[in-house]
């Protein structure tokens, strides 16, 4: 090992007050282990050695390692054999190669094999040093990560972010990542799929948390007041001096700005962003000396900017500056098994204005199932908005649901049972409401609708009886007794 004898104050988990990170050293040559060994404790973490796959896997077994040096030869033996066995029972550690044989295929198989870092020997303390800081940089990372992503799969996550669909879970695996970096992000999505609580989620789950979240309407602004917002402008004041009005761009260092429909942006403004974006400055709308970009910048667009560029309305280059990770939200319609959650979230938030909480009526749960959401999240938080101000009780019903939901259920009724509705020209969908005409072929029993509605509800919620049950407005032992009845409890209710 080269280099000098000055070493780097402190590991950056050294600063904080998390556990010291734990670094195993699997290296066959003393000298080159024992230096390792002690570089590590230098700086800041609990070294322990090993100089043989053998003595590795003891070590392993006495718990958990943040951190392997390892030598890819030790002796007869190939380290990558240790490497594909830490990729399996401890994935969480972060691997850094050693060797003295440098190879391009030695290094893109370890690579490959689930290693972050590489080390060619002989190598300096400086460089040893920056390799165990970026390992435990990249360690502390991942663990923020996975923190992030249980918080947001179960509700306790910031920003409101609600679901366990598939679809759901590959964001926040995403999101978990983007948040710690400053990266640009494109969310992409329906109208009214959430993409301003997106951006501010990952804002809000970031460094810079502390720092305003500064969003902007692309498609709303004049294309004057929006050069202006964005990029600041040389106005003149009332003593005729000139004064600078700084834009979201480089108003406050750290913040986000996050550019709502950015496709709606004129040309003209795409290609100013697209080079602020690059060179890391801004150029004042109406002249002036540029100031450097200290905005973290997240975009969003219900529009289809591949097509856009295709035909020209949008910058094929700001495109690919903007696109450098994309999170594609999916419609309600495609995530149904999250509404009953996204309902109750909204009842809960709803609590401190109604003064009272809301349950959903077994009928209202299946009618927001059925329904397609044109409107996606927006549509179904008014729609239990207006509910809730309509209602007459506790429970909402599908009476107290917005009318054209109501219609399409009524529509789709008619088109399953087309015995229910009268076959004269100009009669409509059937008899009105109350008629006798509105009876199915066999009238169900209060039990049955009741078994009916837990069991539908139970199969929506796939199988949460807890939020069956609070939804439905019945207590847990309620529903647990029931159950029983059905002969459908576990042994263990």
């Amino acid at each position: 090992m080269e280099g000098s004898n000055e070493l780097p104050l402190v590991l950056s988990q050294a600063r904080t007050a998390g556990p010291v990170l734990r670094v195993l050293v699997v290296e066959d040559d003393p000298p080159v282990r024992q230096a390792c060994a002690e570089i590590a404790d230098t700086l800041g973490l609990v070294a322990e050695t090993a100089d043989s796959l053998a003595a590795a896997r003891r070590a392993l077994g006495k718990g958990p390692v943040d951190i392997v040096l390892l030598d890819l030869n030790l002796g007869n033996e190939d380290g990558l054999l240790l490497l594909d066995e830490l990729r399996l029972r401890h994935p969480a550690a972060v691997v850094v190669l050693m060797t003295a044989f440098v190879s391009v295929a030695s290094a893109v198989e370890g690579l490959r094999a689930g290693a972050s870092d590489y080390l060619a020997k002989p190598f300096t303390i400086e460089e040893l040093s920056a390799a165990l800081e970026r390992a435990a940089q990249r360690r502390s990372f991942d663990a923020e990560a996975r923190q992030l992503r249980e918080r947001l799969r179960t509700g306790r996550g910031m920003g409101s972010l609600v679901g366990r669909s598939p679809a759901m879970e590959k964001i926040y695996r995403i999101l978990s990542k983007v948040a710690f970096t400053a990266h640009p992000v494109l969310i992409v999505g329906e109208s009214g799929t959430g993409k301003e609580l997106m951006a501010r989620t990952i804002h809000l789950n970031g460094p810079n948390a502390t720092k305003p979240f500064l969003p902007v309407d692309c498609g709303w602004l004049d294309p004057n007041l929006l050069e202006a917002e964005l990029f600041g402008r040389i106005g003149q004041s009332t003593a005729g001096t000139h004064c600078a009005e700084t834009g979201v761009l480089a108003s406050v260092e750290g913040a986000t700005v996050f550019l709502d429909e950015v496709g709606e942006m004129p040309l003209e403004l795409q290609g100013k962003l697209l080079r602020a974006l690059q060179q890391k400055e801004v150029r004042p709308a109406s002249g002036g000396e540029p100031v450097p970009l200290t905005a973290r910048v997240l975009a969003a667009s219900s529009r289809d900017l591949s097509a856009m560029v295709d035909a020209g309305r949008f910058r094929k280059d700001l495109f690919y500056r903007l696109n450098v990770v994309k999170l594609q939200i999916p419609p309600l319609r495609e995530r149904r098994q999250d509404i009953p959650l996204l309902a109750a979230h909204m009842l809960e938030l709803l609590v401190p204005q109604t003064e009272e909480p809301y349950t959903l009526g077994a009928d209202t749960v299946q009618l927001l199932m059925e329904h397609d959401w044109p409107g996606n999240v927006r549509e179904l938080q008014h729609a239990i908005e207006r509910a809730c101000a309509l209602s007459s009780g506790p429970v909402l019903h599908l009476g107290d649901m917005p009318t054209q939901l109501q219609d399409v259920r009524l529509h789709r009724g008619a088109e399953m049972h087309p015995s229910l509705s009268r076959t004269g020209a100009g009669e409509g969908l059937g008899p009105g409401p109350g008629s006798a005409g509105d009876l199915p072929t066999r009238v169900l029993s209060i039990a049955e609708m009741e078994k009916n509605a837990i069991l539908n509800t139970l199969r929506q919620l796939k199988g949460d009886k807890l939020m069956t049950a609070k939804l439905l407005g019945i207590g847990k032992t309620t529903l647990y007794r029931k159950l029983k009845e059905y002969g459908l409890a576990d042994d263990d209710d």
